[in-house]
């Protein structure tokens, strides 16, 4: 259950029940079924995945929830006074003519002119609304999250849930497992011992010539795998448990073993099976060129030396094994265990003849030690200190046991023995499964490491985690990991070792199996967060700006100066072009400098109001000044004017939206040559803005620009870009000063 191969023993007194779904590997037994379906420990956890498959909301769809609910609200505020004022203005009077409405007269104006102005009124009050609600922002989220699934499929994560790529952005904590995904999966021999010498490299090279043939005698004949070679030039096929796969592949690649021929010279004469209890396993054979019969062992380090009164060494002489020599040996085997090393001991007895068919246990001579290894990825290291340097606490939850589990943490860097071990962040399964509720939430931080765990003890724990606030993101291979990984906000599975069930529970799958794509996908995830975002900064931007400038316009002036068609056209920019253009930013280091957004974050943090705040007031105060002072500064008409308010507004957006690739970075054209769909809209938009002014003017309201009109419009949109070089400068606190935030139920 807990995903290792560990073999236990059923005692019919102590432990005599089996769990659904085990392997029998040895013995007989009469059984009794007690529980099926769901009253088994396989159906609880089977059910634990199929429960609770209502779509929650992401994190981010929470925040985005209540910036547009409190936008439209703001927009709905506007629109209605802007409605109310210019009814007022026109039946009392005060409506100019010049601006396409008759002036109301009590008593002499025509009742279709009323209508008309009236459904005028009503048109600008909407358009209002239009502009005010973010109806770009769902598609600028899927823009984004389609873009990024579609890259980071180039990078070994397949997306199964578009919301996960947005979600993962704000992960706080990341529960991964061991094998496969920190390691390699693959067990080899680190360490040989033979007698007190530690060999190092040229194994076959370092020992006499007999002790080579005993080794080959010990690996090839006492083993359950094989050893397949379809010529002398390929590389060998070798089949079996992963212990015997390393010994066998030692053996064949170091040794220079061949097992074929090493079967044709020798007869199996007896053999004893690996067994639970004894963790050993024996075999008797008979040397066909002389008849002598060796009797070789092999098992766990520590039952082997037992077994042993001499020891060979590197030149094939046997030497007494006393106190003195059996303490080192015994140190070697500690050593080796607490570097998570699984240690193999071979022995060996040479006689005239076997009595029985029993193996001899005692008088043995200890041929040698491996330790067996699986590896860690060598990218893991990096990708976890690139993890932590971000913000994000890894915690490894392994069924492996605590020495294992503490060596390979050790090794990953995800703990620091020289003070983890004091503060309790080591942890068994069982004690933590035993702890109560508030013993669990008040230790789930401290912990690093969990290990020999069940499924419902990694399920537990990503519990606590979300329970305190946490966005928690879990990597799992096993159907045993299916809860934790339905449970977690992100679930990512294994693409190669993992099962079909993890997989369907999981919301992302990972390719290649690597703890390194992890850390790519976190890299991902806070672009596609980073860039709504600045989507976000620059649509609130126009958003302040055309509120505020056709409010006080319709106040102060009865009218506004941006018509119904020229405000749905600044909507087209800064919704589906403006979500377009930076949705398709890659990812950069700097996003993986920033501590994790989490739960409870703002959506717009001080740097985003200072940068929107700053570039709105700008533009206010330019195209205010156009409005009441334009026609004298510019001596043109109320027409021209009006559209130099325009065409100024929207030139205003296309250099703000350089800005809103960076919020805090000064170089914004940084990596801008590489982005050619943002190039391209940029591109687009300048193009139908020419032929909007120039071409279109019956359909948009406007008047032609002179050549001069069209270089006053730049400069003055132009001047975005230093005024947002300098207020980066100015440095803001980190508490905001409002913002839209989750708010969590007690």
């Amino acid at each position: 259950m807990t995903g290792e191969s560990d073999h236990l023993q059923i005692d019919p007194l102590k432990s005599p029940f089996l769990l659904s779904g085990a392997k029998v590997v040895d013995g007989y037994a009469t059984m009794m079924v007690t529980s099926v379906g769901t009253n088994t420990a396989w159906g609880q956890l089977m059910s634990s995945v199929s429960r609770g498959d209502t779509e929650e909301r992401t994190p981010l769809q929470a925040r985005l929830d209540n910036l547009t609910t409190s936008i439209g609200k703001a927009g709905l505020a506007v629109a209605f006074l802007v409605f109310v004022v210019m009814l007022i203005r026109y039946f009392t009077g005060n409506t100019s003519t010049e601006d396409g409405y008759t002036e109301f007269k009590r008593g002499s104006t025509d009742l279709d002119d009323v209508f008309n102005a009236v459904v005028k009124i009503i048109a600008v009050a909407v358009t209002i609304v239009v502009v005010a609600i973010p109806e770009g922002l769902p598609l600028a989220v899927t823009l984004t999250l389609a873009y990024s699934m579609k890259r980071m499929m180039a990078d070994q994560a397949m997306v199964r849930k578009l919301s996960a790529c947005e979600t993962m952005g704000s992960a706080t904590v990341i529960c991964t497992d061991k094998t496969g995904t920190l390691t390699l999966n693959e067990m080899r021999v680190n360490k040989f011992w033979l007698g007190l010498e530690n060999i190092i490299d040229n194994y076959s090279n370092a020992m006499a010539n007999n002790v080579v043939r005993l080794f080959h005698q010990g690996i090839g004949l006492n083993t359950t795998g094989s050893v397949y070679k379809p010529s002398p030039e390929s590389e060998p096929e070798i089949s079996g448990s992963p212990t015997e796969k390393a010994i066998l592949l030692w053996a064949v690649s170091d040794l220079g073993m061949d097992m074929d021929e090493l079967k044709k010279k020798h007869e199996i004469i007896h053999v004893e099976t690996f067994n639970s209890e004894k963790k050993r396993s024996g075999v008797a054979v008979r040397k066909k060129g002389d008849n002598t019969v060796h009797v070789h062992w092999k098992g766990a380090a520590e039952m082997i030396l037992a077994m042993c009164c001499n020891y060979i060494d590197s030149n094939g002489t046997e030497k007494s094994l006393g106190e003195k020599e059996r303490d080192e040996i015994e140190k070697i085997i500690q050593g080796m265990a607490a570097s998570s090393l699984r240690c193999i001991a071979f022995a060996h007895i040479e006689m005239d003849h076997i009595n029985d068919k029993v193996l001899r246990e005692d008088g043995l001579t200890l041929l040698g030690i491996v330790g067996l290894k699986d590896p860690c990825r060598p990218e893991v290291k990096k990708a976890v200190e690139t993890c932590k340097y971000a913000g994000v606490d890894i915690k490894m939850i392994t069924g492996d046991n605590i020495f294992t589990a503490k060596a390979i943490a050790t090794e990953c860097g995800i703990l620091d023995l020289s003070n983890d071990i004091a503060k309790g962040q080591v942890i068994e399964g069982e004690e933590f499964r035993n702890y109560t509720e508030e013993e669990r939430m008040e230790k789930v931080d401290d912990i690093r490491v969990m290990a020999r765990s069940s499924p419902m003890d990694k399920h537990l724990m990503v519990q606590c985690l979300r329970k305190k606030g946490h966005v928690v993101a879990v990597t799992g291979d096993g159907t045993n990991d299916a809860p934790a990984l339905k449970e977690a906000d992100i679930g990512l599975s294994m693409g190669i070792q993992g099962t079909e069930v993890a997989k369907e529970s999981s919301d992302i799958v990972i390719l290649d199996d690597n703890f390194n794509s992890v850390a790519t996908v976190l890299r991902w995830g806070r672009c596609v967060y980073n860039n709504i975002q600045k989507f976000i900064q620059f649509q609130l931007t126009v958003n302040v700006a055309a509120l505020v400038i056709n409010f006080i316009a319709a106040v102060s002036a009865g009218d506004v100066p941006l018509t119904t068609v020229q405000l749905l056209w600044v909507n087209l920019i800064m919704d589906t072009l403006g979500a377009l253009a930076l949705a398709t930013e890659r990812p950069t280091k700097e996003l993986m400098e920033k501590r994790p957004v989490g739960r409870t974050e703002p959506l717009i943090t001080n740097i985003m109001w200072r940068n929107l705040l700053t570039q709105a007031l700008y533009q206010i105060a330019i195209l205010l000044v156009f409005q009441f002072k334009g026609k004298a500064i510019f001596n043109v008409d109320e027409k021209v004017k009006n559209t130099l308010i325009f065409n100024t507004f929207v030139l205003c957006q296309v250099f703000n939206e350089f800005n809103s690739r960076s919020m805090e970075k000064h170089n914004v054209f940084r990596g801008l040559h590489r982005n050619h769909l943002f190039l391209g809209i940029v591109g687009i938009t300048i193009v139908l803005q020419i032929a909007m002014v120039e071409f279109l003017r019956k359909f948009a309201d406007t008047e032609r620009l002179t050549w001069i009109q069209w270089g006053f419009c730049v400069l003055f949109a132009a001047v975005s870009w230093p005024l947002a070089w300098f207020v980066k400068i100015i440095p803001v606190p980190d508490k905001p000063f409002f913002s839209f935030k989750i708010k969590r139920s007690s």
